[in-house]
């Protein structure tokens, strides 16, 4: 594995994408912004940008919501998996996801002490439709809920994937 060139503490990073994941949405500008850690008063978060950003590339749309947001409006079919629980594009729907990540996705950051402070400024001061925490205001916002929850709900009338 190269070493990455995200560094291992706390930022804000910002997502943009070559090809839009949804023919409503501009191709190259921002699209969504994330943090690493969140804001947690009762214990130490152990996440850093390095980890978030590797995870929103290589994890499962269970442990991102960018990645369930952008296999949503790609049209992947969310699965439950394990107990149930969780949800996710399965083995073949996570690899189409990264795979089209890879080819489409650019991500920068910021390092920063406090991201959740930033975070909450970027959201309320520019246009990022894929962000839905504390961006009702956004335009997007309603649709992305919607193609969300539909995909959810496609995914309790299917027995669970293994």
């Amino acid at each position: 594995m190269r070493p990455s060139p995200v560094p291992a503490g706390a930022g804000v990073y910002g997502w943009y994408f070559e090809q839009p994941p949804y023919p409503d949405l501009d191709a190259g500008r921002l699209l969504y912004a994330g943090i690493a850690p969140r804001y947690m008063a009762n214990r130490t978060s152990t996440q850093n940008l390095r980890k978030r950003v590797r995870y929103h590339c290589r994890g499962n749309a269970a442990g991102s919501t960018l990645r369930l947001t952008l296999g949503c409006l790609l049209g992947l079919d969310l699965r439950r998996v394990g107990s149930g629980k969780r949800m996710t594009f399965g083995k073949a729907g996570e690899a189409t996801l990264s795979q089209w990540m890879a080819d489409s996705a650019r991500v920068c950051w910021i390092e920063h002490d406090e991201p959740w402070a930033l975070e909450s400024q970027l959201i309320s001061q520019l246009d990022l439709p894929l962000n839905l925490d504390q961006n009702r205001h956004n335009a997007f916002h309603s649709r992305l809920k919607e193609l969300r929850a539909q995909a959810r709900q496609r995914a309790r009338e299917l027995p669970i994937s293994a």
